[in-house]
């Protein structure tokens, strides 16, 4: 009888603040009580804003003679990878958004510097971050044209250029390392071998 009362004593004693947290015992725990109100939007931003820190991180710890890099002569440098992360940006973005792009030019081709490019990547991320800030699980279920061919929804044009920034990100890991650089995707997990 005594452990009885002693595990009794133990569950309200465990309990008090769990009550008090969610507002006593007839209100539900937050996460019950309010319902994300867009969730595929959430989701699919969550990864979009996962690649995106990767992304700037990177461009931002490279040096700038790295810029020019190249593990090959037959593959873009470093720089250009992210000259094209940032064109792609843009022209995905846009087309989720059924507008046209805001992109000036080929900053691919037209840009070579760290500082413009980094410039030029957090602009183009920024763009996509207003396309986002408009977008839910309805209007993303709406369709489009999209470049690879047909109508495509806008959230799977978003989750696209995710998957688009994701692999090149892969490209971006491949050039740190051959520069005895830690990825950030790597850092706080033992940095791993570079």
């Amino acid at each position: 009888m005594k452990t009885l009362v002693s595990v009794c004593v133990l569950c309200v004693l465990v309990a008090a603040p769990a009550l008090a947290q969610t507002g006593g015992a007839s209100a539900p725990p937050k996460a019950i009580a309010a319902p994300m109100a867009n969730p595929m939007t959430a989701g699919t931003k969550a990864a979009y804003e996962m690649v995106k820190g990767y992304l700037t991180a990177s461009a931002a710890a490279v040096s700038d003679a790295a810029y020019a890099f190249k593990p090959t002569p037959e593959v873009r440098s470093f720089g250009q990878i992210i000259g094209h992360v940032a064109n792609a940006n843009y022209m995905i973005c846009s087309a989720a958004a059924a507008e046209k792009s805001p992109a000036s030019g080929d900053i691919e081709k037209t840009m070579t510097t760290k500082a413009d490019l980094v410039k030029a990547l957090g602009e183009s991320f920024a763009y996509c971050d207003t396309v986002y800030a408009r977008m839910t699980d309805k209007t993303g279920a709406e369709t489009v044209a999209f470049m690879l061919g047909g109508d495509m929804a806008k959230l799977s044009i978003l989750a696209f250029n995710t998957a688009h920034d994701f692999e090149h990100y892969g490209n971006v890991v491949t050039y740190m390392r051959m520069n005895k650089m830690v990825p950030p995707s790597s850092q706080g997990r033992g940095g791993m071998v570079p």
